[in-house]
């Protein structure tokens, strides 16, 4: 709801209500009622969207006000956008975990989910038909619930060799196309693009597996635009 607007109604209002006699208390009360309504309907409509993802969402290692949501929360809202960004992230979540609590997650008010799961399916060496049917299970049921998603995917390693590299890749522009949900293609593409040489190790907590505050920030500077655009598809 246009806030400008909300505030021209209820001066309209009030002014009526004055003019046609009703008294200055009765005309407060009911300005009062006004306001309580237009903040309650400003309220309602206010974008929910649900991050759905592991310990790179969950703001893992990192005090909260760091975190991946709660720094792109931060750049959505100096943008203007207003949106409760909500943190579905658990560490350690296979896309299997993802699938096994995404009903709980899309609750009734959630308008869109942004999905962040497999980097953990792919440290774990699990086969990637087996990450592809939870990753589509949990689109099928954002679908079912009319609840846009957007995809951000992974560039995985050639650790387990090329083939599985590619095949785990493809999971995502795959389902990316097959759903019409816009993709985000790599979670650390900003971190490669800044290093210079690919390296991403400056950027990463001790651990070489997390992104440091600074790297959640580059993150969220690259990520940001499509969020936003998506959010803005939502309203």
């Amino acid at each position: 709801m246009d806030k400008v607007r909300v505030g021209s109604d209820i001066r309209r209002a009030f002014e009526r209500l004055v003019s046609v006699g009703y008294g200055a208390l009765r005309g407060l009360r009911n300005l009062g009622l006004i306001t309580l309504f237009a903040a309650s309907a400003a309220q309602a409509d206010e974008v929910v969207v649900a991050a759905l993802g592991d310990s790179l969402t969950a703001g893992y290692g990192l005090v909260p006000s760091n975190g991946l949501v709660p720094q792109l929360n931060t750049w959505l809202s100096e943008q203007g956008i207003d949106v409760e960004l909500r943190n579905a992230g658990v560490s350690g979540d296979t896309t299997a975990g993802g699938l096994a609590r995404v009903d709980w997650t899309l609750t009734d008010d959630v308008d869109g989910m942004i999905l962040a799961l497999g980097a953990n399916d792919y440290l774990r060496g699990f086969d990637p038909a087996l990450t592809r049917e939870n990753l589509t299970a949990i689109m099928e049921a954002a679908a079912a619930k009319g609840v846009p998603v957007l995809l951000v995917g992974l560039d995985v390693g050639s650790n387990y060799g090329p083939a599985y590299k590619d095949t785990f890749d493809a999971i995502y522009t795959d389902l990316s196309a097959e759903y019409d949900a816009p993709l985000y293609p790599a979670f650390f593409a900003a971190l490669v693009a800044a290093s210079g040489d690919g390296t991403i190790t400056p950027f990463m907590q001790g651990d070489g597996l997390h992104p440091t505050a600074e790297g959640i920030g580059l993150i969220v500077e690259d990520m940001g635009p499509m969020v936003a655009e998506f959010i803005r598809g939502l309203e």
